[in-house]
């Protein structure tokens, strides 16, 4: 017998499952994905998830086995955490607070992450900020048996540029994939709005969808305010606009908020604002779709156009999309530094992967392999499940990666434009202006607001405090704060994420 014991997810392809396995199609979603995973497991043991298309955690126990199996989607949409009790028992959850809910579980923080921390504002790899609490990597599952865990992994990003297609052709095989992805996303009497911003990644996803209306972030900032933008956007494609406005109070009144549900710090200033606008969409619908991905896939960031020019020198130092802090900075502000303890080694078995792949392909690699699962898709779950909201992101599909995989950068970037596929393949549904719009990103006024004493109290509260003492030289820290004070507005990423684990550590070792 097949036990379901923890799922999260959603199924794209349950009408074809179906089919296959024999399973009614009149059922309620949760019992369609209940059989499907069953007798999915039945049917296909290990490799299970090679058949679903969506997003999914999934724990499985074997009853005839006594075996439990688990398993993380490709990309890692889902989180997936685990822990060896000092009795062998296993704990496992889609949440950390549900592991640290076992009286088993001795709550200690594993500090040497905050040192990979201040360089990515996230942290990478197995380890999670609880010592002993691990997370299962995307595209690997897990089988315990007789006491033991051993972990096999089934899936990597690969990329095998093609170069016999045209742009024109990469775009139309790319619009075909999306349409038929978009058919399965959803089923017909579900009610499901969009999220949207100026880009074009979340403007293709409502153009292709039948989502009635859609929801944005705007500021009192025109400088920073892309809310108006895609309320042009909304209004060419005939859906209702909802516009969250986001005060800077309401923004440093939900950072304790974030960083407890978010379970670890994240250094993402734009979660903060993806948080209150979850909790405003929640308000008309349970299911919102968004654009993930598709930066990742097809050569969306603005620092790929670097790519060629960083060459092979990319395996000493690209971690991701961020890097906040060098090593001689994190050294003279840290009072337990490891000098053998670094970002980039984290990296290196993916730079061996991809040895052989042009430079564009090998920062896309690491950012779908490390980026992606560590800040993005960490923060769409927990701040949508927070609020009660299902975030659904339809760009996310190893469909569409595969078309990916094999598109040729050429057909990626080019000295004016990043997306070019992609875009091509969007403007057959939206104008040209938005399809080939330069990218702004989710854009938080943060940067301006910090270095208001109106709104930046807490911060000069958390950089002057005992929490502070305990890991920072508190002086060194101060530094950083009062030139950006000053006028070195670039300093703000690193007091925002120096900030933001002070907040997760106050939340989770002294309030509870």
């Amino acid at each position: 017998m097949i036990q379901i014991k923890e799922y999260s997810g959603h199924i794209r392809n349950h009408a074809s499952l179906c089919d296959e396995l024999g399973i009614q199609s009149n059922l309620s979603r949760q019992d369609r994905e209940q059989q499907i995973i069953t007798k999915g497991y039945e049917k296909w043991g290990y490799e299970l998830a090679c058949h679903i298309y969506g997003m999914f955690a999934i724990a499985l126990y074997d009853t005839q086995k006594d075996e439990l199996y688990c398993v993380r989607d490709q990309f890692g949409t889902k989180p997936f955490y685990y822990y060896e009790t000092c009795n062998g028992e296993l704990l496992f959850s889609t949440s950390i607070r549900k592991i640290l809910e076992n009286g088993s579980v001795e709550k200690r923080l594993n500090q040497k992450l905050l040192q990979i921390y201040l360089t990515m504002t996230y942290t990478t790899g197995e380890e999670t900020f609880f010592m002993g609490i691990k997370k299962l990597l995307p595209g690997r599952y897990l089988v315990r048996k007789n006491g033991k865990n051993t972990i096999y992994r089934y899936w990597k990003p690969t990329f095998k540029p093609d170069n016999s297609k045209t742009l024109e052709e990469w775009a139309d095989e790319l619009h075909q994939t999306v349409k038929l992805v978009m058919e399965q996303v959803k089923d017909s009497d579900e009610n499901v709005h969009s999220f949207l911003s100026g880009g074009v990644d979340s403007s293709y996803v409502l153009a292709m969808s039948d989502a009635k209306a859609c929801n944005s972030c705007g500021y009192n900032d025109e400088r920073l305010d892309e809310s108006a933008l895609a309320g042009k956007t909304a209004e060419i494609l005939g859906r209702k606009f909802n516009r969250c406005l986001i005060e800077p109070e309401d923004y440093f009144n939900a950072v304790p908020y974030v960083m407890y549900n978010m379970e670890q710090p994240l250094g993402d200033a734009s979660a903060v604002a993806f948080a209150l606008g979850c909790i405003e969409t929640a308000k008309n619908t349970k299911i919102c779709y968004s654009g993930e991905g598709a930066d990742e896939f097809f050569g969306g960031y603005n620092i790929y156009r670097n790519a060629q020019r960083y060459g092979d020198n990319l395996k000493t130092f690209y971690v991701g999309n961020t890097n906040i802090m060098k090593e001689e900075e994190k050294q003279n502000i840290l009072k337990n530094y490891i000098p053998d303890y670094l970002p980039i080694d984290l990296v290196k078995d993916i730079y061996e992967e991809n040895e052989n792949l042009d430079p564009l392909s090998k920062m896309s690699d690491v950012d779908i392999q490390v980026w992606l699962e560590g800040d993005i898709y960490l923060n769409v779950d927990k701040m949508s499940r927070a609020a009660g909201l299902e975030v659904r992101m339809p760009l996310t599909d190893l469909r569409i990666f595969d078309i990916a995989s094999r598109m040729p950068s050429s057909c990626k970037i080019n000295d004016e434009q990043n997306k070019l596929a992609l875009r091509t393949a969007a403007s057959k549904v939206l104008p040209e202006e938005i399809a080939f719009r330069k990218k702004l990103g989710f854009v938080v006024p943060i940067r301006m607001w910090m270095a208001n004493d109106k709104y930046n109290g807490d911060v000069r509260r958390l950089f002057s405090s005992d929490i502070a003492e305990k890991f920072f030289h508190v002086d060194k820290i101060q530094a950083i704060f009062d030139e950006y004070i000053s006028g070195n507005s670039d300093n703000w990423r690193k007091v925002w994420t120096i900030y933001t684990f002070l907040v997760w550590y106050e939340e989770y070792f002294c309030k509870r």
